[in-house]
């Protein structure tokens, strides 16, 4: 690819050419689903093109952002992190919205589409619980059943959400087939949505699946880099670098897109890099991963020589999953974004050092970003970086606990 090809598709994506009327954005996207769904996918286009984009509906969905969910999230500057880095570090605060994280603002803006459309029910997955939790408070907000399917694996590692969603009143279907993760329980939801596509609303918490679910992931979460990019300039300047976790890659991308015009700007997404390089050992898709179909789009994939999907690694629940969605894809392939990875034990290392700098309690999922910015605050010393902080790390503390319990019975058998 030239560097015309490349400079012609992020102008494109500026210009909100892409994606194209087949959901693509370049070579990929689209929409890979059963028969079945298309009248529920083809109504769902027509109200993104339609409902989503009246004043009225904006209203009402800016309404609720201001007065439920909290917006606009803070800017925090870390001067006692900065200094350690050598750098000036912001913080987008997505982890001081209802409900914890930046899932909240998709999932009231979906909520309220889904009540307009006539649905009657909705379905969701979920990976670390904070889509769950997100998705049983705007369905209680605008009175619609739920039913949250989650992995098996994670409804043990993340009790605390599993029992937050109960509180709300959702039903939460744990998922035992696969691999147990997020990638089982998008699998499942589908199954549960192809049942009943008339009356049942699939509430996705990702940019992930067919065509419209990605763009329209991306414009309800495109209210972080909004914000930031204004709250920036209020405060300092643009900063030199953005850094946010990529796992279906919602946060990044809603992070991302107000910057992507701005060529000073350099932007990172930081994927799980588990415990090592091989396939299984983590998830980092973008890094290792290859073109291919999942949950309706074409998109990069972790598979083996046999085409067979592979089982993800994370300490961070969130980024437990195969694939990514396809703008992040794009915006690899054109340049525009670098992905790298961080470990678990670099995440853990950047979580505990948030802790004790700055009195904040990261999301394992935002750890990754951390990570990500403190090496290359090491190698670009002087620097502003922005991270953005997803969510705050109360559903782990389980997690944390068992790696810490972990930590002293191996330090006892040494």
């Amino acid at each position: 690819m030239t560097s015309m090809d490349r400079d012609a598709l992020l102008q494109a994506l500026l210009d909100g050419e892409l994606p194209d009327a087949q959901g693509r954005f370049g070579p990929f996207g689209g929409r890979y689903v059963p028969e079945t769904l298309m009248p529920a996918i083809n109504r769902l286009t027509e109200a993104v093109e339609t409902i989503f984009t009246t004043q009225a509906f904006q209203r009402a969905l800016q309404s609720e952002l201001t007065g439920w969910v909290g917006r606009p999230t803070a800017l925090t500057r870390c001067d006692r992190l900065g200094l350690q880095w050598n750098a000036e570090v912001w913080l987008k605060r997505e982890d001081l919205a209802h409900t914890g994280a930046h899932k909240i603002n998709n999932a009231i803006g979906q909520a309220l589409l889904a009540k307009a459309i006539g649905a009657t029910r909705v379905v969701a997955e979920t990976g670390a619980g904070q889509h769950g939790v997100a998705t049983a408070a705007a369905c209680a907000r605008v009175g619609l059943p739920c039913t949250v399917y989650m992995g098996a694996v994670d409804v043990a590692r993340q009790a605390p959400n599993v029992d937050r969603m109960h509180r709300l009143g959702a039903e939460v279907v744990s998922v035992t087939s696969g691999d147990r993760t997020l990638r089982a329980a998008i699998d499942e939801a589908i199954r549960d949505w192809v049942t009943d596509p008339k009356s049942t609303y699939y509430l996705i918490g990702s940019a992930i699946g067919p065509h419209p679910y990605p763009l329209l992931v991306r414009n309800l979460q495109a209210v972080i880099g909004q914000e930031a990019r204004v709250q920036m300039l209020d405060r300092a300047e643009l900063p030199d670098a953005v850094f946010a976790c990529v796992g279906g890659g919602s946060n990044s991308i809603g992070l991302f897109h107000a910057f992507l015009g701005d060529e000073e700007v350099q932007l990172f997404g930081v994927e799980a890099g588990g415990t090592g390089s091989a396939l299984g050992q983590n998830s980092a898709t973008l890094a290792a991963g290859r073109p291919g179909v999942l949950h309706g789009a074409n998109t990069m994939l972790l598979y083996d020589d046999d085409g067979q999907i592979q089982e993800t690694h994370s300490v961070s629940a969130g980024l437990d999953y195969p694939g990514v969605g396809p703008e992040h894809a794009l915006l690899q392939m054109i340049g525009r974004v670098k992905y790298v990875s961080a470990s678990d034990t670099e995440s853990l290392d950047a979580l505990d050092e948030l802790c004790a700098m700055e009195g904040i309690l990261p999301a394992l999922e935002s750890a990754h970003a951390l990570a990500g910015a403190r090496r290359w605050a090491q190698r670009n010393p002087g620097t502003r970086i922005l991270i953005g902080l997803s969510g705050r790390g109360d559903k782990d503390m389980p997690i944390l606990a068992e790696v810490a319990s972990r930590k002293e019975n191996n330090d006892a058998a040494a």
